[in-house]
């Protein structure tokens, strides 16, 4: 089976990552029945053997599985199939899609507009190097975590030690949530436009459009979770 490029005659070459195509292989399989609600789905080393791909691929794609809710992980006994359909929220670990939302406008556009006054030439230079390795980066997993780092030093540079550790406790849930909507809603070049516009208005010194910038970006990630959950709207099959 070739992952890396799709698909169809007459139409532009569209260039997946391996693991969106693991992901959308056992997404129809599920939706269409063919592995059923109950089923046992294969080992890691055996789903990395048929689509010859890494287990690492094989892990970040069952995550996405696991996240819209069609999937559930059983310590010693497997991943087992548990929904045909996608949840009404993503499950990122400790929190929800829904926890994130409702929170995350809370803290990181005001991070945002004090990062604008307060950063020094040192954080300037900081997120340069972060949304320029971001642009440059193929490699989904390592965008992931630069996408997080992007996210807390921000909340570091505010100054506001609240922000900060907030943001550290729902690290994971951020990772957990971009890595889904990279595999399932191709996220990653719209996010890296949205993140350079938040650095520029930081690096330029100007808190409102910081502000702006951070709240437009958390309202596309918002926007990109409704096109992929059950109750979203214009949710899209693979």
């Amino acid at each position: 089976m070739n992952l890396s490029d799709s698909r169809t005659a007459g139409q532009p070459i569209v260039r997946v990552s391996a693991a969106e195509a693991v992901f959308s292989a056992l997404r129809r399989g599920i939706e269409e029945g063919q592995l059923p609600v109950g089923e046992k789905l294969p080992s890691e080393a055996a789903l990395a053997q048929r689509y010859d791909v890494s287990r690492s691929v094989v892990r970040e794609a069952l995550r996405s599985c696991a996240a819209l809710g069609l999937t559930e992980s059983r310590t010693g006994k497997g991943t087992f199939v548990v929904s045909a359909r996608v949840a009404k929220d993503l499950a990122l670990g400790t929190y929800s899609a829904r926890d994130l939302h409702e929170a995350r406008p809370h803290i990181e556009v005001p991070a945002a507009g004090l990062a604008a006054r307060r950063r020094t030439e040192e954080d300037v230079q900081l997120l340069r190097d972060v949304v320029g390795a971001m642009v440059a980066e193929d490699d989904p997993q390592a965008w992931v975590e630069l996408d997080t780092s992007f996210h807390a030093a921000i909340a570091r540079i505010s100054g506001n030690r609240v922000f900060e550790n907030v943001i550290a406790d729902i690290r994971e849930a951020l990772t957990h949530q971009s890595e889904t909507l990279n595999v399932v809603a191709d996220r990653q070049p719209r996010s890296d436009e949205e993140h350079l516009r938040v650095f520029r208005a930081i690096e330029q010194g100007d808190p409102g459009e910081a502000e702006a910038a951070m709240r437009d970006h958390l309202a596309a990630v918002h926007d990109a979770l409704g096109t992929i959950t059950a109750d979203g709207p214009g949710r899209s099959r693979p």
